[in-house]
């Protein structure tokens, strides 16, 4: 279920999980990831897939104050004692030849594993590796990235229009997709795979990115989490002290502000944490 922090609090949590960011393209929500960074603290923190979106940046250059200062924002959050993991994804598929190796406390990784507080095993991962159009036709992925971006910016000018008529934040781009069958059919089955996979190497559960579709459920007796994105619903995975799960949707906890406007750079930064290890699969 949705957690129920308020934006008005630091909250800390024992893990957070953020994926599917596409810094580099308008369509990322900058800001809010910012203002979502500054409001929630974590002794772990995972990356997992699509930071940057290496494919829109080699077709033009896009990168805004607001995309800088979230990176600045989370090298910030690794010095002082939060375990950052960055597991890459397809968009910045570039960074995995780094793996294995750590830059400014950011350890990154193909894939890594979490255990809950309650000693469950969590495997973590982007997930593109198990979507067939990513590994066999990858041409039809670049052309379904075109599109997906053109269905972006009209949600951009369509909520812009919501917001100047009072109503609130509306993901166009996510209720078509939804609305699809075949769309339905593919998220379906990857949750399937996913869940799978992680019982074949024996976890108790997985958490993935990469279909922007925030998501916490069992599935056949093996736990399924999907951190969402940052260009569609702004979600977030989030683990409480008891090992419970909680996926966090930040428009919910923005009265009066509209995903179109800026949050302002000059917030406090919240207190420092102290470090922890975290385990990481091979």
């Amino acid at each position: 279920m949705p957690s129920d922090a308020q934006p008005s609090e630091h909250r800390h949590y024992r893990a957070i999980w953020i994926s599917d960011v596409h810094l580099g393209t308008a369509g990322c929500r900058a800001d809010h990831l910012l203002d979502f960074l500054r409001h929630n603290e974590s002794d772990y923190l995972y990356l997992v897939g699509d930071i940057v979106d290496g494919w829109q940046l080699r077709k033009s250059w896009y990168w805004k104050q607001s995309h800088n200062d979230v990176v600045q924002k989370i090298l910030r959050k690794a010095r002082k004692g939060t375990r950052v993991v960055y597991i890459p994804g397809n968009h910045d598929e570039a960074a995995r030849q780094y793996v294995d190796l750590d830059f400014g406390g950011i350890a990154i990784r193909r894939e890594a594993e979490h255990r809950l507080a309650d000693g469950r095993r969590m495997l973590i991962l982007h997930g593109d590796e198990f979507d067939g159009v990513i590994q066999y036709a990858k041409w039809l992925a670049y052309l379904g990235d075109s599109l997906y971006t053109f269905i972006l910016q009209l949600n951009r000018g369509f909520n812009w229009i919501r917001h100047k008529l009072g109503m609130p934040y509306w993901s166009l781009s996510q209720y078509l997709k939804l609305k699809v069958k075949n769309a339905v059919n593919f998220i379906n089955d990857f949750e399937n795979i996913l869940a799978n996979e992680a019982r074949r190497r024996g976890f108790d559960g997985v958490i993935c990115g990469h279909i922007h579709k925030a998501e916490i459920k069992d599935i056949g007796g093996i736990l399924y989490g999907n951190s969402g994105d940052w260009v569609e619903s702004l979600s977030a995975l989030v683990e409480h002290p008891d090992g419970t799960l909680d996926v966090l949707y930040w428009t919910r906890f923005l009265p009066g502000r509209s995903p179109l406007s800026d949050i302002p750079d000059d917030a406090p930064a919240p207190p420092s944490q102290p470090p922890l290890e975290t385990t990481c699969a091979s």
